[in-house]
């Protein structure tokens, strides 16, 4: 069991036996740890019969819809009225996967106004502590949702217990640790591993959480896949690009989620060290950066793309024109930044 301090279990068991309408918000974009993270909290606090919503910045994938259909969930660009006026109206809100509450956008800056208490849940590097009267923050763990199931675990309800958590909300947070770990390919630690044994064992079915978010998407996934990795740019540096336009996915009409793991692919290659994927999101310009063991591409997403994250998995952005003039010089200028920062390695 993760060796989490007493006096933080301790306070959010105070500040949940106090709440009565708790809100959990992640970040933008959501990915499946954030999704997972998310509702295996949210199906906590509803076993304990607690009035809580989910709040994301952005559209969820419809890969996750076998764990948040029918549930009280709220998207902030799609309704940010209501958003706004759950977050304002909790008396506890729970932030999880990531660092701060501007990774929200919109709705984090909606939570910073609500003086109600908050609790962090977070795997990233530099949490800003100062916003939040609860922090557990671990970097040497897969994911939120494995930090979270440790956390729930050692909740006075629960006494270490597996079997006591609800079953959705433990299919949540398998979900959430497979997905962070690309299916256990990466960021896997022994209590990763325990973790998904406890949860096997009171009955998670794995096969469909793989199901549901590796084996349902559309033709069109592949085949955009396919393009992408035969125009990919590979460096002799030992680095692989993809870059997607806004015009490309439309033109092969993806769904949010469906470049989900792209980013991961070219590791496969022998000496490619580094894979970076760029997309077009809504006008701006966002940048994933995977690695092997022994390079991290934090200081490179950091340094370059106005980001951050983990040794072997960050990501951030590209500004027009403050990074480049425009949306053209975009793979020019991810392989600049990139061989100079490999140059050094």
């Amino acid at each position: 069991m993760l060796n989490l301090a007493k006096s933080d279990i301790l306070a959010l068991g105070r500040l949940i036996l106090k709440a009565t309408k708790v809100t959990t918000i992640s970040h933008v974009r959501p990915d499946g740890d954030a999704i997972g993270s998310s509702l295996g909290m949210y199906f906590y606090l509803r076993a304990r019969g607690i009035d809580v919503s989910c709040v994301f910045p952005s559209a969820i994938p419809h890969s996750m819809d076998f764990l948040t259909s029918g549930q009280s969930i709220l998207v902030e660009e799609k309704d940010p009225g209501r958003t706004r006026e759950r977050i304002l109206s909790s008396d506890l809100v729970i932030m999880l996967d990531m660092p701060a509450p501007s990774r929200a956008e919109k709705a984090g800056e909606t939570a910073l106004q609500n003086s109600c208490p908050k609790v962090l849940v977070d795997h990233h590097l530099n949490p800003q502590k100062e916003h939040f009267d609860v922090v557990f923050s671990e970097t040497e763990i897969s994911s939120a949702s494995e930090l979270l199931y440790w956390i729930l675990l050692q909740m006075e309800d629960i006494k270490g217990d597996p079997s006591r958590l609800p079953l959705p909300c433990c299919r949540a947070l398998l979900t959430g640790m497979t997905t962070d770990t690309n299916n256990f390919a990466n960021s896997t630690y022994p209590s990763t591993m325990r973790m998904a044994g406890d949860l096997i064992g009171v009955g998670v079915d794995r096969d469909e959480i793989l199901d549901a978010v590796q084996r349902s998407f559309g033709e069109n996934r592949l085949r955009l896949q396919g393009k992408l990795l035969q125009e990919m740019t590979v460096l002799r540096e030992g680095a692989a690009i993809m870059v997607l336009s806004e015009e490309t996915a439309k033109e092969y009409k993806l769904q949010d989620g469906d470049t989900e793991g792209f980013v991961n692919i070219p590791l496969t290659i022998k000496d490619v060290r580094m894979s970076i994927f760029a997309k077009q999101d809504r006008g701006k310009w966002r940048v994933s950066l995977r690695s092997k063991k022994g390079l991290s591409v934090e200081p490179l997403a950091r340094e370059c793309f106005h980001g951050g994250g983990h040794e072997n998995a960050s990501g951030g952005s590209i500004l027009i024109p403050d990074d480049v003039p425009s949306s053209k010089a975009i793979p020019s200028y991810i392989e600049e930044v990139t061989k100079k920062f490999l140059s050094k390695k």
